[in-house]
């Protein structure tokens, strides 16, 4: 088929799904930006997309498997329930779902037939969702009575690359939150130990945002260039575009923070007027990713936007489970999180006024102390009138309730002092 007969084409396809020409284009500097590519790419972006697109319409799909760890499903429901008709459901139809638990119609021998095919065939991209459960010898994971640490294996092993969506897949997310019972770790940690070498890409997110995932399966689909995909990842495998810069750097609300106009309690009118919401526990500043540029819903919102401080749901460090954002951030609506000692939960401000509290009651006790010892009588006297006082009655800083004789003869009695003394001394007196 000549280019201008499968352009023809493409575009008819985008008209009967009620896509213009523009939203089409528009997509193209999307993906071009999120590929790391500048403007003068977006010409070659269309023209992939209208190959690959076209090419799927014919039966040349690209196979994905999406296999389910531990987790919600929530990152597929995020997935499932983008908008149609959007530029960016016409792109993900150039793909062919061989094998997910969630969303394929086919279930029992078929369906894991098909993903077995698929792994041997080769050339597929992985998407796993979930923690992956090293506890109880991976049995809790069971499917098909396979183990599902080595379902996770045996489908990286062909793979052209990895995905782990959401921040469960990526360190262990809420199932490896303390004391992390069944041994959950991210999808990358877990490979490496198993001496699996493939692209592993870290997409975090509770759930991930869809937008995320179609940027990354462009570089693998459409563009077809592994090294462009990779050099858009930074130290821990995330595409650095998306989580690069903190959700504080682009907030809506930062205005007000530099302003230092903050909501102190939900319902006040602070927070009706939209203030930044850091004191109510935001870990927008801590927090890396472009939640506030691409949003969701198709762009219409974002927890923020809505009234929410940031929970930090995309706080994941890939090669430590401790570091989930579930124990890094809670509790949500508190600025500090909890420290463990053992088995005792704690917030550092308690120990701050517990420690307060004990030192205060340390001096009531040693005052008690020092006055039925005795050690507080027979001490220094304070001064009746003082000397600056009694040279300057016109500019003294007291207030005595003594005639001039009265305070002539108080001064005399405090005068010989050793402290008086030594006082009158140092002022040259």
């Amino acid at each position: 088929m000549g280019n201008e007969a499968c352009r023809s084409e493409f575009y008819d396809l985008l008209d009967a799904r009620g896509v213009s020409r523009r939203d089409f284009m528009k997509l193209c500097g999307a993906i071009a930006v999120a590929a790391g590519l500048s403007e003068v790419a977006v010409p070659k972006v269309a023209h992939a997309l209208e190959q690959s697109v076209i090419g799927a319409t014919k039966g040349n799909l690209y196979p994905v498997i999406w296999i389910e760890g531990a987790s919600c499903t929530g990152c597929t429901e995020s997935f499932a329930q983008m908008e149609t008709p959007d530029a960016g459901t016409v792109v993900l139809e150039m793909i062919s779902l061989n094998y997910s638990e969630t969303l394929s119609a086919a279930a029992g021998h078929s369906v894991e037939e098909a993903k077995a095919q698929t792994i041997e065939a080769g050339d597929y991209v992985l998407i796993y969702e979930g923690a992956v459960l090293k506890g109880w010898d991976g049995n809790a994971l069971r499917a098909a009575e396979e183990v599902g640490t080595e379902t996770l294996v045996q489908a990286a092993v062909n793979a052209n690359a990895v995905v782990a969506l959401g921040s469960c897949a990526v360190n262990g997310g809420w199932c490896a939150a303390h004391p992390n019972a069944s041994n959950a770790l991210g999808v990358q940690q877990y490979l490496q130990e198993q001496g699996v070498e493939v692209p592993v890409v870290n997409i975090p997110g509770c759930p991930a945002n869809p937008e995320w995932l179609m940027s990354v399966l462009v570089n693998v689909v459409i563009m077809k260039d592994m090294t462009l995909l990779l050099d858009r990842l930074n130290s821990m495998n995330m595409p650095d575009d998306i989580f690069g810069q903190t959700i504080h750097d682009n907030c809506e609300r930062r205005g007000h923070f530099e302003n230092g106009e903050f909501v102190y309690q939900f319902g006040s009118k602070e927070e009706a007027l939209g203030y930044c919401l850091y004191p109510m526990g935001c870990r927008g500043p801590q927090t890396k990713s472009i939640c506030g540029i691409t949003m969701w819903n198709n762009r219409r919102s974002w927890c923020v936007q809505a009234g929410s401080p940031c929970i930090g749901c995309c706080e994941a460090n890939p090669m430590n489970p401790g570091q989930n954002w579930v124990e890094v951030n809670t509790p949500f609506y508190k600025r500090h999180r909890d420290l463990r000692i053992g088995d005792w939960v704690v917030q550092p401000g308690t120990i701050a006024l517990t420690l307060t509290g004990l030192v205060a009651a340390a001096l009531v006790v040693h005052g008690f102390g020092m006055k039925l010892t005795g050690r507080m009588d027979g001490g220094a006297d304070f001064e009746k009138v003082r000397a600056w006082d009694k040279k300057h009655p016109d500019k003294a800083i007291g207030k005595y309730d003594l005639n001039e004789a009265e305070i002539e003869k108080a001064y005399e009695e405090s005068a010989g002092h050793p402290f008086d003394s030594a006082k009158d001394k140092y002022e040259g007196r």
